[in-house]
């Protein structure tokens, strides 16, 4: 008896043996077969991006979104398709994304001190309420930082208050190469130099990768993602924007001079939108033309984007002035602490003074300003100042796509 229990004992044994040895297989097979599968683990999940992550605050899994953002209705797609957007840079998020980073990057500038949004901030509008900005080694720049709310609808597409640059893709790249904007002019070796420096950072050649599908960096490619940045800054949450949506839903949902030309001051509109009797008379003064009891100020500032018509030209500012210069979009324009190309006025009032009785006569002046000034009274001015100060989008101004990602 002793002999059987002691055959039944290693019988058992072998069959749990050969079990175990099943395990281990099936174990071994599970991890390619090579028993390493710790590492094999960790090959899976490294970060492709770690340059991106030790300096920004981007999820380049999860991209933010700038081709389809949530918009008041009247924002249509008719109106959308008036974008000066073109099919070699239409925006993605991920082009627009690496435009964020270009944008707020000091590196950019030849000593690190200045990006882009240095002179451009999103909580002002992205403008600079000082009349001129500083440069990279404390020299003024000769003209006023102009807002960049809703550039995308601006349908001249020259760029800059004196239309220089061609596109708002030339336009990208102009204040990196200035000698007092941010230095990479010639004398500092030109875009050349810093594109050998941003290849050195360690977050670029990825993102370019993550863009364009390889790590090359061009001046091209850097004007097409500021570009496509830029023209996602679109202002559409004013007063203005939510008490007209009412008027856009109610009336047919088109885009018209009637629509424009309606009241926003009515029990129609929601309280907190509503219009008071001096903004709403100041919207009629900007809307209507001078044929129908107003000042005609939207012929050249054209709601709903309020962007400068292409066929307007200067406004009088000085006698025989002979450049025609352009304006941004009027949103937030009272977040501005200066107007004008040369930042001369420091107050909306003064704007409307100008209008009003300051008007020069030169070439290059609109036919539509009359040299002199366009008869206002005080209050009418006071109305159109009320009026101008519904535009203001605290949501573009404190929206997180255009905030600066970097975290160190």
């Amino acid at each position: 008896m002793k002999t059987n229990w002691i055959q039944k004992t290693h019988r058992t044994t072998q069959k749990s043996l050969v079990a175990l040895c099943v395990l281990v297989a099936l174990a071994l097979s599970a991890c390619g077969g090579s028993g390493n599968s710790s590492a094999d683990s960790n090959a899976a999940v490294v970060d492709p991006y770690p340059g991106v992550k030790a300096y920004t605050s981007l999820d380049l899994n999860a991209p933010l979104n700038y081709t389809s953002p949530t918009l008041l209705a009247h924002y249509d797609a008719d109106l959308l398709a008036t974008r000066n957007s073109t099919p070699a840079n239409s925006t993605t998020d991920k082009g627009a994304t690496l435009g964020r980073v270009l944008f707020n990057d000091t590196r950019l500038s030849f000593n690190n001190t200045k990006s882009c949004a240095s002179c451009h901030v999103q909580a002002n509008g992205f403008v600079d309420r000082a009349q001129f900005s500083t440069g990279f080694t404390g020299g003024q720049t000769t003209a006023h930082a102009m807002r960049l709310g809703n550039v995308a609808f601006y349908q001249g597409n020259r760029m800059f208050w004196d239309k220089r640059a061609a596109s708002l893709e030339v336009q990208a790249t102009d204040p990196i190469q200035n000698a007092i904007e941010m230095g990479f002019d010639a004398t500092h070796g030109g875009f050349s130099a810093l594109v050998s420096i941003m290849q050195t950072l360690p977050y670029y050649p990825e993102l370019f990768k993550w863009v364009f599908g390889d790590e090359a960096i061009s001046e091209v490619r850097v004007q097409n993602a500021l570009a496509q940045f830029q023209r996602s800054m679109i202002s559409a949450n004013s007063k203005w924007d939510r008490a007209y949506a009412v008027v856009y839903a109610n009336n047919g949902s088109v885009n018209s001079p009637q629509n424009f030309g309606r009241s926003l001051a009515g029990n129609n509109i929601p309280e907190a939108d509503r219009f008071t009797a001096s903004e709403d008379r100041g919207r009629a003064l900007f809307i209507q033309g001078p044929n129908n009891g107003g000042k005609g100020c939207a012929g050249c500032h054209q709601p709903p984007t309020f962007s400068l018509d292409p066929n307007s030209r200067s406004n009088g500012l000085d006698l025989n002035e002979t450049v025609i210069f352009k304006s941004p979009s009027l949103k937030n324009v009272a977040l501005d602490g200066r107007f004008m190309h040369d930042g001369r006025f420091s107050t909306l009032e003064e704007v409307l003074t100008h209008y009003a009785t300051g008007i020069q006569a030169g070439p290059a002046r609109d036919n539509r300003l009359p040299a002199g000034g366009i008869p206002m009274t005080a209050q009418d001015q006071a109305d159109i100042v009320a009026f101008l100060k519904t535009l203001t989008d605290s949501t573009l101004n404190t929206d997180t796509r255009f905030a600066s990602p970097f975290i160190k």
